[in-house]
């Protein structure tokens, strides 16, 4: 997406000065990028073993780090998270942004003044599993070898095109992610070569487009982000925008076949430091063996 003629960063960039120059409707969505909303999920899985019914995950998305506007909700984003004391957390991809002009000098700056703080403050993120993280188009449009060495360098592992069991009771829940679908690097085959069929699956991808894909597969839940639920909501039209590979699945919960996604809205912003009728997001999943139904619970956070 980065470097597509017309990209969500440099769209907001335009879209956001006319944002900005109304000052009235433009102040409140200054102010929405810093209270971020925690949105709880209750999410049964057919196949989920019984061990794993209560299993917490905490999900992080679309940080795109910078020391100036994203860098609070960030924050306070790995407080909740701890706060909640989750059984997983994972990264949905994103942690940087491409530079507006996208020079060698650009790419390294954003690596050296937002990837490094980034990975400084998601290594105190705390849970009883290890911290999973995927890339996203960002990241794959700066410098994906530094953004993963940077994460994997804080105790985060990075998965690309890989899968790993998670244990509890003699019972097993795969955990598996794929590459940015958008820089054509997500393979779903490799991903899951290691996973038995008759196992639950946790598919992480940045995209959620890629869920058509993922549902052709023995994948039971993928979590996502890349849409940032369109970050500046217009009344009545909604979003002007949505991000290729984010534009079918754009928020939320949905249900492709077998396979349940959840979009997560992302915690930070790309473009211009607004958001406006869609506030950025802390999700924390339950999951639930069976067929029940999912339920949402939003609380708001204080900023």
């Amino acid at each position: 997406m980065a470097k597509n003629p017309i990209s969500r960063r440099k769209f907001l960039i335009g879209g956001g000065a006319a944002v900005v120059a109304g000052s009235v409707w433009s102040a409140p969505g200054l102010g929405e990028a810093d209270r971020p909303n925690l949105v709880r999920l209750e999410i049964p899985l057919r196949r989920l073993p019984p061990a794993f019914d209560g299993f917490t995950i905490a999900q992080l998305s679309d940080f795109h780090y910078d020391p100036y506007f994203s860098v609070k909700p960030n924050r306070i984003g790995v407080d909740v998270v701890n706060g909640l004391k989750p059984d997983l957390i994972v990264l949905t991809g994103d942690f940087v942004s491409v530079p507006f002009i996208e020079t060698n000098a650009a790419i390294k700056q954003e690596i050296d003044q937002n990837m490094v703080p980034c990975g400084d403050l998601l290594a105190q993120l705390r849970a009883p599993n290890p911290v999973i993280a995927v890339l996203g188009n960002h990241d794959h449009g700066t410098d994906p070898k530094a953004v993963t060495a940077i994460l994997e360098g804080h105790g985060v592992k990075v998965f690309r095109n890989q899968s790993l069991p998670i244990e509890r009771n003699g019972s097993r829940l795969w955990l598996a992610g794929v590459d940015s679908a958008s820089a054509k690097a997500a393979h779903i085959d490799p991903t899951l070569k290691a996973v038995p069929p008759n196992e639950a699956t946790v598919l992480l991808c940045h995209e959620p487009d890629f869920a058509d894909t993922a549902a052709k597969h023995p994948v039971d839940l993928q979590l996502s982000g890349h849409s940032h639920g369109g970050q500046i909501l217009f009344p009545l039209v909604g979003a002007l925008y949505y991000p290729k590979l984010g534009r079918k699945y754009r928020r939320g919960l949905r249900k492709i076949g077998n396979t349940t996604l959840y979009v997560n809205c992302g915690i930070g912003t790309v473009g211009v430091p607004i958001r406006r009728n869609c506030p950025p997001e802390i999700t924390l999943i339950t999951l639930r063996a069976g067929e029940s139904v999912p339920t949402s619970r939003t609380e708001k956070i204080g900023g």
